[in-house]
């Protein structure tokens, strides 16, 4: 029997006895499915993560503005709007993910999707002129340039001051250099990989990592 992944979207992730699909975890669309692309690369964050994630982000996270970059099948954007989000725009550049990601969009009515079908890099180069509360941080780990996808973040001028941006990668890989002023707030590990939520703006003390 093959091995679970936890966590991300290097490779496509599988719910016990719902092949190919992931469920949102809480919020108006609690217990929904969502359908999973047959893409290269495509890790949709595990569920126990997004848990965690959303338990950080609960006081923050209605009515916010967000940003969903590599979104692949959309399980943190959409998560968001589960959840109170006012709005997510999400970008992916695969064509069998953003197929995908009409149709859970669609199948969920999610008023508040915007779907950019671009690269990561080149919408954060093109200039943003719009500004996200939160964003959703998740390239394939074989990318390993968070640190210039978070430098693109900073020097866009996209992001509220004080935003949230949640960072997912390897374990074994090493936290990005974080542009001046941003802080680590929470930081875990769960199978093999390595996920953090920075605060941007603020110059506040890094907290220590939790481990499961």
């Amino acid at each position: 029997m093959a091995k679970r992944r936890a966590g991300g979207r290097k490779k496509t992730a599988k719910s016990p006895g719902t092949p190919g699909r992931l469920r949102i975890v809480a919020g108006i669309w609690r217990s929904r499915v969502l359908e999973i692309a047959d893409a290269p690369g495509l890790r949709p964050t595990a569920e126990r993560i997004r848990e965690t994630l959303f338990n950080w982000l609960t006081p923050q996270i209605a009515g916010k503005r967000c940003l969903d970059l590599f979104a692949g099948t959309g399980a943190l954007g959409l998560e968001a709007l589960s959840r109170g989000a006012k709005e997510v725009v999400f970008v992916e550049k695969s064509h069998n993910a953003l197929a995908a990601l009409r149709r859970n969009c669609a199948a969920l009515e999610a008023q508040g999707a915007r779907i950019e079908a671009t690269d990561a890099y080149a919408y954060l180069q093109r200039g943003v002129s719009e500004t996200f509360d939160v964003v959703f941080l998740d390239p394939p780990f074989a990318d390993d340039r968070l640190d210039e996808l978070c430098r693109l973040l900073d020097v866009t001028g996209c992001l509220a001051h004080g935003a949230s941006v949640y960072l997912e990668q390897a374990r074994d890989s090493q936290l990005p250099v974080l542009p001046v002023g941003w802080s680590v707030q929470r930081e875990k590990t769960a199978g093999n990989v390595r996920y953090s939520l920075v605060t941007a703006g603020k110059d506040l003390a890094t907290t220590q990592p939790d481990q499961v």
